[in-house]
């Protein structure tokens, strides 16, 4: 497992460096911005990711938030278990609690004004509008479609789950020369490899929904709340007592900043 550990060193480097940790939020903002123009400018071409139906929207992104807590948690069981066992545990799995609710709270809500501000018409281009149906689930359901206040899922989770990923798995800079046994470490360092390969994936099919699909305000909107469904936790209420606090290496480095 050689490869693996240089593998996972190399990962850990780059997430150790603060210039990566400062520019990867505001990343989803350039993308979103640039890519939306692009989109407005009609300047990429389709391609298999231009479909919704394409293997990775899917079968990834359309159940995103499953894939996160599927690889998410049994990191985080198994390295708190190194560290101060149940009590860490128990934080950490409070925190993926807390972003369950975040998630679940503004997918509904994003739901509930697309609902709100929509009216149902007889097709894509019609501009025949029916109130026969008061909801968007009714409408499609008869055929029609739907026309709302669409603001974007895909670019709220992609960046909303990117962020928490990286917040969870900076232990990682201390586990990799903490003492495990064997199984352990290489459970350890395939979930890491794993976490970093879903990272990648969202940010590429955060660039693919930028480009090609939704209105511009529908997709800064969905950035815009994932970046303060993550800032509002890890930079600010998990800095505070009664909280599910940040993760051990987070604790580190916040502690020297504000010694």
């Amino acid at each position: 497992m050689a490869a693996m550990d240089v593998i996972v060193e190399k990962l850990v480097t780059v997430w150790r460096r603060p210039a990566v940790r400062r520019i990867f939020p505001l990343l989803f903002l350039l993308i979103s911005s640039v890519g939306s123009i692009l989109k407005e400018l009609e300047l990429v071409p389709p391609s298999y990711f231009s479909s919704s139906k394409n293997f990775f929207n899917l079968y990834f992104v359309k159940v995103s938030w499953g894939w996160t807590l599927l690889l998410l948690t049994p990191f985080l069981l198994i390295s708190s278990s190194v560290h101060r066992g149940a009590s860490l545990l128990g934080q950490r799995l409070l925190s993926l609690a807390v972003a369950t609710a975040v998630w679940y709270i503004c997918t509904e809500t994003f739901l509930y004004i697309e609902d709100a501000t929509g009216t149902c018409f007889q097709s894509k281009t019609s501009l025949l509008a029916t109130n026969e149906f008061a909801s968007k689930a009714t409408c499609r359901r008869a055929g029609f479609n739907w026309r709302g206040q669409d603001i974007s899922g895909h670019s709220f989770i992609l960046t909303y789950s990117s962020l928490l990923i990286m917040e969870e798995m900076s232990p990682m800079a201390i586990l990799r020369t903490a003492s495990l046994p064997a199984l352990a470490r290489t459970v350890l360092n395939l979930l890491y490899v794993a976490l970093n390969l879903i990272v990648m994936t969202w940010v590429w099919m955060f660039v693919c929904t930028s480009v090609y699909f939704h209105h511009p305000i529908d997709k800064l909107l969905g950035t815009i709340c994932g970046l303060l469904g993550w800032y509002l936790t890890y930079r600010y209420w998990y800095l505070k007592p009664f909280s599910p606090g940040l993760p051990p290496q987070r604790q580190l480095k916040e502690q020297k900043q504000h010694a």
